[in-house]
């Protein structure tokens, strides 16, 4: 993991050599609509109250649980046993964000969404909550932060989240082998070099002309950034977007020229 001092420096860095988050001097159509419609989208959604008031009771869970960890670790802790709002407060992606996946499944309506990295399910119940009509298929390594995500499910009623629990490298495979296309995924599982580009590849094989592939974290660390690097070299991808903490991938064949942006937000 980069150091805090590092990670600022290229906050900084990519702050001031990005797009304007208004859109001006973008020339994709595609973007500019994606920045207008999506990432400017300032409207309360009916969702965003009652998922964020389960992340305050995260926050302030102060039990202790066994955590059985396969990716790349906690970066503020080693022990197994760990408490809840400590693993909430590191883990769990912010309001700002969660919100963007939301509006980005509303937007585009994916009916099959994959996430590598259910946390406590808040991402999950967002993206849920954007296509009640979509399948939202989550994969946890630790049981017992996989038992407290489906509690919040039941208690959101969302009945279209399907929890899968153990070693990604392990369900992966099989899922999408059983898989038909995947319309979008979001990976925040593993934050590794390999694992991610071995998920990319994955999920690159169930793609569509319409499939999303958003990756976490790309300038975690310098594993993270050759992953993000490769991926966006990669012939399939056709346009990619970075805003920083996260990485936005389309694989659509009918754009001839390929485009990366970065912007703001």
């Amino acid at each position: 993991m980069h150091s805090p001092f590092i990670i600022i420096k290229k906050y900084i860095r990519y702050w001031f050599t990005s797009s304007n988050r208004k859109g001006h001097g973008v020339h994709s159509p595609f973007v500019f609509d994606f920045i207008i419609h999506v990432l400017n989208d300032k409207k309360e959604k009916a969702c965003y109250e009652k998922i964020e008031s389960h992340r305050n009771k995260l926050l302030k869970n102060k039990a202790y649980i066994e955590v059985e960890d396969f990716g790349a670790g906690s970066s503020l802790t080693k022990s197994n046993r760990r408490r809840v709002d400590k693993i909430a407060a590191s883990s769990l992606k912010s309001k700002k964000f969660a919100q963007l996946l939301h509006r980005i499944v509303q937007y585009y309506k994916p009916d099959q969404i994959i996430e590598l990295g259910t946390s406590f399910g808040i991402t999950t119940a967002y993206m849920a909550e954007g296509n009640k009509s979509a399948t939202v298929h989550t994969f946890e390594g630790s049981s017992a932060i996989a038992q407290l995500a489906q509690t919040h499910f039941e208690k959101l009623s969302l009945v279209n989240i399907y929890s899968h629990q153990g070693d990604f490298d392990v369900l992966l495979p099989s899922f999408l082998e059983a898989s038909s296309t995947i319309d979008l995924a979001f990976i925040d599982g593993n934050h590794r070099e390999k694992p991610t580009l071995d998920y990319f590849r994955k999920l690159l094989s169930k793609s569509t002309d319409e499939t999303i592939l958003i990756f976490d974290d790309i300038h975690w660390s310098a594993e993270m950034e050759r992953a993000w690097a490769e991926i966006k070299a990669h012939p399939a991808v056709t346009l990619s977007i970075d805003l920083f903490f996260i990485g936005i991938v389309f694989v659509k064949k009918d754009f001839k020229v390929k485009q990366h942006f970065s912007i703001q937000f």
